[in-house]
């Protein structure tokens, strides 16, 4: 009976601890809490958090629920450090804040922050935010087809090819795979090595175009790029009838500067020296590292319709680039959805936007109507289903061009 009495008095181990300024300003986190977790929970205040994550007692914790508000934007410094403590432990950090700024939150979830509710808290938020953080996600399996087998060789220098999309729904991804697809399948026999990358970490779609699986692992290199070598990169890579290798978009959302010029330096040069090419799908946001790939790319091409939003963005990324005396010269437009070769009219306002802009529009891409689209949603580069349509016969013919410029300098360095 004593034995029995005494393991009843023991208390229970600690799920999660709170960790604030001071708990009693977010009466509602500690109702929240409590009801979420009973009594397996315990308070921090900011001192103290990083001196208990040290003991023993903390290992157990499945996540911080740190509170902030606006009076803690001076402490920054220490809780990033509190949560660089968790994920050291790999304890989760929920935030929970009230009336802090957007760059305030948005470096605290660069730090590791996994869910981020906002104070007041919503009804049942804090609860749905706990159960995320709580259970392990399930990654889609990977079919054996799609594994990537090839062998990192590191005796390639290849070329680097960006599309930038300037605007919504110019084709940028569409570009980007075909492009990629028709370069891997330009020689049949021994062709290319191709790698596809899909450096839009927000809403990438690249994977979807293929119908492949987006991986864990793609995160995971993202997150610490100096401890990846050629073949930690290849065996994140997805294979696409073993010719073309994709690099996909995480799988859950993640902010776009969650990298930096270093990380994407290493990612090219890792790419680079195993693949003849290498094309990128890019976010239509600048970032700090579309410096990086616009100076290392051998090719940049800009993506733009025949509308007044791309003139705009065109107008404002060139303003851009060239303040920062950044070399704007090296973009290679493309205007997709151009007119037919009888709409005079049309080839008429194409002349007009490229000389109010000052550019030259070096590719026109037809229009290839809702079989593009459609063809896309199945998941299967267009050569596979809709070889004849006038799009993808456009983009095998750059493909063509870029392959024999390059197969040109290869014999010219060698000679």
């Amino acid at each position: 009976m004593s034995s029995n009495a005494a393991l009843k008095n023991e208390p229970q181990a600690l799920v999660a601890c709170t960790v604030s300024r001071n708990v009693q300003i977010f009466d509602l986190l500690i109702e929240d809490m409590e009801g979420a977790l009973g009594e397996t929970w315990g308070d921090l205040d900011f001192e103290n958090a990083i001196p208990f994550l040290q003991q023993p007692e903390s290992d157990g914790l499945g996540f911080l629920a740190i509170a902030m508000d606006e009076e803690d934007e001076s402490n920054l410094n220490q809780i990033a450090a509190i949560i660089g403590a968790a994920k050291a432990k790999k304890i989760k950090v929920i935030l929970i804040t009230e009336d802090v700024s957007p760059a305030a939150l948005h470096s605290l979830l660069r730090e590791g922050g996994d869910e981020f509710v906002p104070y007041p808290l919503p009804e049942g938020e804090l609860a749905n935010a706990i159960e995320r953080v709580l259970t392990p996600p399930e990654e889609v399996p990977v079919a054996p087809e799609n594994i990537s087998n090839l062998k990192a060789t590191g005796d390639r220098e290849g070329v680097i090819i960006a599309v930038h999309g300037l605007a919504g729904g110019t084709g940028a991804t569409t570009l980007a795979v075909n492009l990629a697809w028709d370069l891997a399948n330009i020689e049949k026999e021994d062709g290319p090595r191709v790698c596809l990358l899909d450096l839009d970490f927000q809403f990438g779609s690249a994977a979807t175009f293929l119908d492949l699986p987006r991986r864990e692992t793609v995160l995971e290199i993202l997150s610490d790029t100096e401890a990846m070598d050629s073949e930690a990169f290849m065996q994140t890579l997805l294979s696409f009838e073993e010719k073309l290798h994709v690099l996909t978009a995480p799988t859950d959302m993640i902010p776009l500067d969650m990298v930096g010029p270093p990380d994407i330096e290493r990612i090219l040069e890792v790419a680079r020296t195993n693949f003849d090419y290498v094309v990128i799908d890019m976010p239509s946001t600048m970032v700090e590292w579309s410096q990086t790939i616009l100076e290392a790319a051998h090719v940049y091409f800009a993506m733009l319709e025949l509308d007044m939003r791309s003139a705009q963005n065109t107008l404002r990324l060139k303003r851009a680039l060239q303040s920062e005396d950044l070399p704007f010269e090296k973009l290679r437009f493309v205007l997709n959805r151009a007119p037919g070769f009888t709409d005079l009219n049309g080839k008429s306002r194409v002349k007009r936007l490229a000389e109010s802009l000052g550019i030259s529009i070096e590719v026109l891409l037809p229009d290839g109507g809702k079989p593009v689209a459609q063809n896309a949603d199945h998941g299967i580069p267009m050569s596979n289903s809709i070889p004849k349509n006038a799009v993808r016969k456009e983009i095998f013919k750059l493909a063509q061009s870029v392959h024999e410029v390059n197969m040109s300098d290869a014999s010219a360095a060698t000679g």
